[in-house]
């Protein structure tokens, strides 16, 4: 499913968000929320075409591969901050 831009900040803040809470346990605020977000995306997109995954198609599909995508992105930040 293609989205405009409106879409994917929506995307993006609900997915950063999601993912701050499952990390760690709060969510860093909007526009970092919509950066880990939108990143995730990319992330958890470029993963499910090399794992040949597909959640399926819309918002819904789009919100759970950006989720994924951004709590591997936080956790790998996590992992540079503690060394």
């Amino acid at each position: 499913m293609q989205h405009g831009i409106i879409a994917w900040l929506i995307i993006g803040a609900i997915a950063g968000w999601l993912a701050g809470l499952l990390v760690k346990g709060s969510g860093f605020g909007i526009v970092v929320d919509i950066i880990v977000g939108i990143v995730g995306a990319f992330i958890g997109g470029w993963l499910a075409g090399i794992l040949h995954l597909s959640i399926g198609g819309g918002w819904i599909s789009s919100i759970i591969t950006a989720v994924i995508g951004a709590v591997i992105l936080l956790f790998v930040i996590r992992l540079f901050k503690r060394s």
